[in-house]
């Protein structure tokens, strides 16, 4: 009845419950129509005829062939209504029975894992670059924008802190980059209303298989109340596919998701040990795996509301396919445990719930935030997937949907995130954001008439605005603090150097305005969440424009000298939720 009610086969149904697991339900499967079982534990990789590259298609398919006895055999994972397809073809064709070998899932997985490994790792790693290295940061064409940016740079800090007629022109022109910055944010209050409801679908029998896919690395604190998180979801369990991806090496998250003895439709998948050691390349590592028709992008510390997939499904059957991406809109869910926090929960609600649906409305290119991205599963395979060698892969991801003539919206669902509570946790958490920006930025900039003609004038400019700019607005503030501290106590010490004091004015002006403009896109952001209580630390925005700049100065200096390092951010550390119910207590855990 169950299976009836939902569209699925009675076996997804048995085996999501936990009444049967999937080798018990292929061996009784097997049994029942006289077929051999096939672990697939001894077959040989020679004795599989198909290239490393089409075993993972037919993995997609839930079919190996192989030779046996010098026969070509097939090994299928019976599975949804294939099972009932594949009992119709042997009534009606029962020649075929000796050819047929019934196996799961799981088994054809871990044959892929075991004899074709390195493929799945390259494929990870390398394919984006093998295969366009135009668009990826692993390739040495990026190193170019970045040359000529970096000594653009220093010209600039050298003008700026010189005292002639051209140092007043090159700080306007500084001052103009910094205030369009804060600016455009605020533009996003004009560009979008607040947003409307959009109707989940209620309608069970018409929801496809949807993956969930998340990259847990040192998460072992994180992992109960996740795997609480995803169980909560209002969507039938018999219609997801939830992949963990763990690396190997990280023996603390592989026990704590041990120790939950997890069950369909959770599994959890080893990525390969390849460099770069990435978040990007342990989602591409599961994308051969997943077998949704659509996917989403969840972090270890997410508590995403219960219907946002039915939210993000509605959205993608109102649209047209040039829809590639749905953007949750991401909120803070510790925002009582330190004034970065309160302040971190101003800018996200600016930026989420402000500026990027104000984006979205005009279709113009999103940067999309790091989790809770929905994607049509094929799309994203088109688009070449994540980069591993991009520290900020989502952003990239969002440009390149937009270069494809694809665009994302934003949905009135959120999901819950954990924000470092120190500044030492939290600058590198945002110099890791800088440098993936940076890099970013120049992998679009290798050629930027193609740029140009891809994202129309519209978007190049946002492009530049959002990407490039995010970065040099916070390089400035920091340059523009350090040339006003130098002129004051220059005034003090040398008082008949009076040229240069015309200019701390224009620095106080630009500081000043800047501040308030990011912290009115703040209040704005709060007032949407009715969060208002925690306004008044906006005026706190000074010091935390302090650390943006100290964050990206060193994220400068690390892509120099380590521009693949992933900083890892840690999480399960939060003392205040505002979403207590998706926690579990830290003690348990």
């Amino acid at each position: 009845m169950r299976a009836a009610e939902i569209g699925t086969g009675a076996d997804r149904v048995l085996i999501a419950d936990g009444l049967l697991s999937d080798h018990d339900y292929a061996r009784a499967f097997a049994r029942h129509h006289g077929l051999k079982l096939e672990t697939l534990a001894q077959v040989p990789r020679a004795a599989c005829p198909l290239s490393d590259e089409t075993m993972l298609t037919g993995l997609s398919c839930g079919i190996i062939p192989f030779t046996a006895d010098g026969r070509l055999q097939l090994a299928v994972a019976p599975w949804h209504h294939s099972a009932r397809l594949m009992v119709q073809t042997l009534q009606q064709h029962p020649s075929i029975r000796g050819s047929l070998r019934i196996t799961t899932m799981q088994w054809l997985r871990d044959f892929i894992h075991h004899q074709a490994e390195s493929v799945v790792g390259d494929k990870a790693a390398l394919h984006l670059r093998n295969t366009r290295p135009h668009l990826s940061a692993g390739s040495a064409l990026s190193r170019t924008p970045l040359a000529l940016a970096g000594v653009a740079l220093l010209v600039l800090i050298i003008l700026a802190g010189a005292q002639n007629t051209l140092t007043v022109a090159v700080n306007l022109a500084l001052a103009l980059i910094f205030l369009g910055w804060s600016g455009l944010r605020v533009l996003g209050i004009l560009l979008s209303a607040v947003p409307q409801q959009t109707p989940a679908l209620d309608d069970d029998s018409s929801l496809p298989l949807y993956s969930i896919v998340v990259a847990a690395y040192q998460e072992a604190a994180s992992i109960p109340a996740l795997i609480a998180a995803l169980s909560q979801l209002d969507y039938p369990k018999e219609r997801l596919d939830i992949k963990i991806v763990v690396e190997r090496h990280d023996l603390a998250t592989r026990h704590a998701l041990a120790t939950l003895d997890l069950a369909a439709p959770f599994e959890v998948i080893v990525a390969p040990s390849l460099e770069p050691r990435t978040k990007p390349k342990a989602l591409n590592a599961a994308l051969p795996f997943m077998r949704g028709h659509y996917v989403v992008v969840y972090d270890a510390e997410d508590r995403p509301e219960p219907q946002q997939l039915r939210v993000a499904l509605a959205a993608f059957q109102n649209s047209d396919d040039r829809l590639a991406c749905v953007q949750a809109r991401l909120t803070i869910d510790n925002t009582a445990d330190s004034w970065l926090t309160r302040l971190f929960t101003a800018e996200y609600a600016g930026l989420f719930d402000v500026f990027l649906p104000g984006l979205a409305a005009f279709r113009l290119p999103l940067p999309l935030g790091g989790t809770s991205n929905h994607f049509r599963t094929a799309t994203l395979r088109d688009l070449g997937a994540w980069d591993p060698f991009n520290v900020t892969e989502d952003a990239d991801l969002g440009i390149r949907i937009a270069r494809a003539g694809l665009y994302t919206t934003v949905i009135d669902s959120s999901t819950y995130e954990e924000a470092p509570a120190t500044a030492k946790a939290w600058i590198h958490q945002r110099t890791r954001w800088f440098k993936g920006y940076l890099q970013t930025w120049a992998v679009h900039m290798r050629d930027p008439l193609g740029l140009w003609r891809d994202l129309g004038a519209g978007g190049f400019l946002i492009f530049q605005m959002v990407v490039g700019g995010a970065v040099l607005a916070a390089l400035v503030h920091g340059l523009f603090i350090a040339v006003l501290c130098w002129q004051m106590i220059a005034g003090f010490i040398w008082p008949e150097t009076g040229g240069v004091f015309a200019m701390p004015s224009l620095y106080v002006g630009t500081l000043v305005a800047g501040y308030a403009l990011s912290a009115l896109n703040g209040f704005i952001g709060l007032s949407r969440r009715r969060l208002l209580t925690s306004a008044g630390y906006l005026l706190l925005t000074p010091f935390y424009w302090a650390l943006l700049s100290v964050a990206a100065w060193r994220a400068i200096g690390q892509l120099v000298v380590a521009p693949y390092h992933w900083e890892k951010t840690a999480h399960g550390l939060a003392r205040h939720s505002r979403r207590a119910k998706f926690l579990v207590p830290r003690d348990s855990a």
